[in-house]
């Protein structure tokens, strides 16, 4: 893996708030001094059963996507009225982000800013919002239902995972493409389901200019106005990749260069398995176990009252499995895994300290 810059504050570039809901007008401002302006803002509450909520500064605050669900693009007004310099602020009641006296999550990443562009690399025109620095692009277009049609996503570097969602279709599964999966396979975010072909999905290896695509109504419905968040490896800030499950509770450690933020985890090789959301803020200390699913509207799961305490521990330079939960340590399975930091384990200006192998 080869990293092609260094970023030594992951905090201006993602950030995790937890809140309470308050029934009225709400400012959610993130820790510490950073000036995270969100261009990505993906809400789940945790006390009770709600779908994900999940907008960006491309769309607009008022159009929402769910990721437990193969729903179509909803618009909405009563929910996230403005992305401030510091988080963002609600509206007033609205369960999905802020009732009163329940708690939530507000993920948020940061892209362009909310200034797009036009992209004419690929055979289809699109919309983009690219952040080259924290390896982020925000893609639009609408899909031509064309085998082989290229789309540009202007991160400048091959992605190592890209999350698609076509907008105006109900039940159209959101595809994920990621370089420890073969480009002719495929997974989604809002399903149990283990990698499945991607013939008709993925065209080839995407690369530094070009995601290539089938005609599947996922990535590629003809007409359809679709989206793309793409990511990139960035040193000290995001990490994609795999692990060989050990299926005990000495489970693998995964070196990441950073300590983690933010991790999604999910066992691709076996069917019938959640997507764990895992992060520092909603677990300040290890082991970190308060898990959120991807694709399902459930409340938070405390993996400690589990019989196989599910949960990993977050490391200076990675992560460390802490469960026999098939879910992620299945043994002899794959595990793949989406990380952010909090802390990198060395800053750019280090990189002859950082073993090749992160490299």
């Amino acid at each position: 893996m080869s990293y092609t810059n260094g970023l030594d504050d992951p905090s201006a570039y993602f950030q995790t708030a937890i809140y309470s809901g308050s029934n009225s007008e709400l400012a959610v401002t993130n820790d510490g001094n950073s000036d995270l302006k969100p261009d990505w803002l993906w809400i789940k509450q945790r006390s009770s059963t709600e779908d994900h909520m999940l907008v960006d500064s491309t769309r607009g605050v008022t159009k929402y996507l769910q990721s437990n669900s193969t729903g179509a693009e909803a618009t909405v007004t009563s929910r996230v009225k403005t992305l401030d310099t510091d988080g963002f602020t609600l509206n007033g009641a609205s369960n999905p982000v802020n009732a009163a006296g329940a708690t939530y999550v507000g993920w948020q990443w940061k892209a362009g800013g909310g200034t797009t562009a036009s992209n004419t690399s690929g055979s289809i025109t699109s919309t983009v919002q690219a952040n080259t620095t924290a390896g982020f692009s925000i893609v639009t277009f609408t899909g031509n239902g064309t085998d082989g049609a290229t789309v540009g996503h202007g991160l400048g570097v091959v992605p190592a995972m890209v999350i698609f969602k076509c907008r105006d279709t109900t039940n159209t599964d959101w595809r994920v493409y990621h370089q420890s999966i073969s480009p002719t396979n495929a997974v989604s975010i809002n399903s149990t389901g283990a990698q499945y072909s991607a013939s008709s999905v993925f065209t080839s290896a995407f690369t530094s200019t070009l995601l290539n695509l089938e005609n599947d109504t996922g990535v590629n419905r003809n007409t359809s106005p679709m989206i793309a968040y793409c990511f990139a490896d960035v040193q000290g800030f995001s990490k994609f990749g795999s692990f060989i499950a050990n299926g005990v509770a000495n489970g693998p450690f995964v070196h990441l260069g950073f300590k983690p933020a933010f991790l999604i985890l999910r066992n691709i090789t076996n069917a019938g398995y959640n997507w764990w959301i895992l992060d520092n803020k909603r677990n300040t200390f290890n082991l970190t176990d308060e898990i959120l699913y991807t694709n399902l509207n459930a409340a938070e799961f405390d993996g400690s009252g589990h019989a196989s305490n599910m949960g990993v521990d977050f490391l200076s330079n990675g992560f460390k499995v802490r469960t026999t939960n098939t879910g992620i340590n299945n043994n002899g399975g794959t595990t793949i895994y989406m990380a952010w930091a909090e802390n990198p384990f060395v800053t750019s200006t280090d990189t002859n300290s950082i073993p090749t192998t992160a490299r």
